[in-house]
C-alpha cells in the first residue's frame, strides 16, 4: 500500500545539484512528493523543476527563518530540507517555531563546522589528518604565517575562516605562470602568488583568514545521515573532474577506515540528518553538516530516507540495515543540461 503524500521544501533550489535531488525525491517508489522550492534568486531551477517556488531573502539574513516558516505553513510543507551553509544557521536557531521537521543539526554544530579554524583545531585534538594552519587577519599576518608554513620552498593556501565551498579559496604557489594563466586558462584560477595576494588584502582588518598546509592528492568524500552521535548510513566516494568548482564525477568506495574517521566527526560535533565529509589526500579539509551530491541507487535513495527517518517513518536500525545494499563502484556523471521557458 502506497504512503500518504508528503510536502517537502526544498531550499537553495537553485544549486547544482537540485535537478537530481528533486528527481530523486520524486521517484522514491512510495508515495507522491509535492516539492516547494525557495532561492533568493528568481533565476533558480528550481522555479521551473517544483511544483511551488517563492523568493525568500539570503540564508543571512535575518527575515530568513520568517519567510521559510511563513511558506512552509501556506503550503502544508511535512518537512524542510535546507540545501545551503549559508540557510543552516538560520534555521537551526529556530528549529523550535516550526511544526515540521527542519533537517538541520543543532546551532553548535553548524557553528564549529563552518569556522574552519575550529574544524581544524578539533580534527587534531582526535587525532584526524587536517592541515596544519594559522588563524591570521590583514595582509603582513597573512605573508607571516605563509612563511611559517613552508613558502616560498612549497605552495600552502588561504581562505576565510567562513565560507561555502571554493569561495575565497585560493592556492599560494611561487611557480604560478601569470602568462600562461592569461593567456590560456578560463577566469578566476585558484592560485596566484604570495606578493599578490599581500597587495590586494589591507594590511590590517578584513575577515579573518586560515592560511594553510597544502593538501594534495585525490578528492574522497563520506556522505551519509546521522543520529547525532554516529552515522546510520553512509559511505564514502571519490570525487574528480573538477569543472567550475564543481566536481563532475564520482565512484562509491568501500572503505572502512574513512567511515571510522567519519563516525568520529559525527561524534564530536552531535551532527544529525545529513552530512558531507570532505578529504584531499589523506587529510580532512571540510565538514559540512548538510546534504550535497548524492550517488543515487534505485534501491537506495538517501534524501528520501533521510525526510522519512525526519518523519518519524523508519528508525535507526531500519537504517542501518540498508548498508548491504550499497555498491560500491557505482559511478555517478554530473553533466551540464538546460530548460527553456517564456517569460
Amino acid at each position: 500500500m502506497s504512503l500518504r503524500p508528503i510536502t517537502v521544501l526544498v531550499t537553495a533550489s537553485g544549486a547544482p545539484g537540485t535537478a537530481a535531488l528533486l528527481h530523486a525525491l520524486r521517484a522514491n517508489g512510495e508515495r507522491e512528493v509535492r516539492l516547494v522550492g525557495t532561492d533568493m534568486s528568481e533565476r533558480s531551477v528550481g522555479r521551473h523543476l517544483c511544483d511551488a517556488f517563492q523568493l525568500v531573502p539570503a540564508g543571512s539574513d535575518a527575515g530568513f527563518p520568517d519567510a521559510v516558516l511563513e511558506i512552509a505553513r501556506r503550503e502544508e510543507v511535512d518537512a524542510i530540507l535546507p540545501q545551503s551553509s549559508f540557510d543552516l544557521e538560520g534555521l537551526a536557531a529556530h528549529v523550535e517555531r516550526f511544526p515540521m521537521p527542519v533537517l538541520v543539526s543543532r546551532p553548535d554544530a553548524i557553528h564549529r563546522s563552518n569556522d574552519k579554524a575550529e574544524t581544524y583545531e578539533f580534527l587534531h585534538r582526535l587525532g584526524v589528518p587536517a592541515p596544519a594552519f594559522r588563524r591570521v587577519n590583514g595582509a603582513r599576518e597573512v605573508e607571516a604565517a605563509a612563511h611559517e608554513l613552508g613558502y616560498p620552498e612549497r605552495p600552502v593556501c588561504f581562505k576565510p575562516v567562513f565560507s561555502s565551498g571554493s569561495r575565497g579559496f585560493r592556492v599560494l604557489d611561487p611557480t604560478v605562470d601569470r602568462a600562461h594563466q592569461l593567456l590560456h586558462e578560463r577566469p578566476g584560477s585558484v592560485a596566484m602568488r604570495l606578493e599578490e595576494a599581500v597587495e590586494l588584502l589591507p594590511d590590517e582588518g578584513g575577515p579573518d583568514l586560515l592560511v594553510m598546509e597544502l593538501a594534495t592528492g585525490g578528492e574522497r568524500t563520506i556522505d551519509g545521515i546521522a543520529n547525532g552521535s554516529e552515522i546510520v548510513l553512509g559511505h564514502p566516494k571519490t570525487r574528480e573532474a573538477m569543472r567550475a568548482g564543481l566536481a563532475m564525477f564520482f565512484v562509491t568506495l568501500d572503505d572502512p577506515e574513512l567511515m571510522r574517521v567519519a563516525n568520529l566527526i559525527v561524534a564530536e560535533l552531535g551532527i544529525e540528518h545529513f552530512f558531507n565529509i570532505q578529504l584531499v589526500g589523506e587529510m580532512v579539509i571540510e565538514v559540512n553538516p548538510r546534504i550535497s551530491t548524492v550517488v543515487y541507487q534505485e534501491d537506495l535513495n538517501l534524501p528520501y530516507l533521510g525526510v522519512k527517518r525526519a518523519l518519524g517513518e523508519i528508525g535507526d536500525d531500519e537504517l542501518r540495515a540498508l548498508t548491504p545494499r550499497i555498491r560500491p563502484g557505482r559511478s555517478a556523471l554530473r553533466y551540464f543540461d538546460q530548460l527553456e521557458f517564456d517569460a
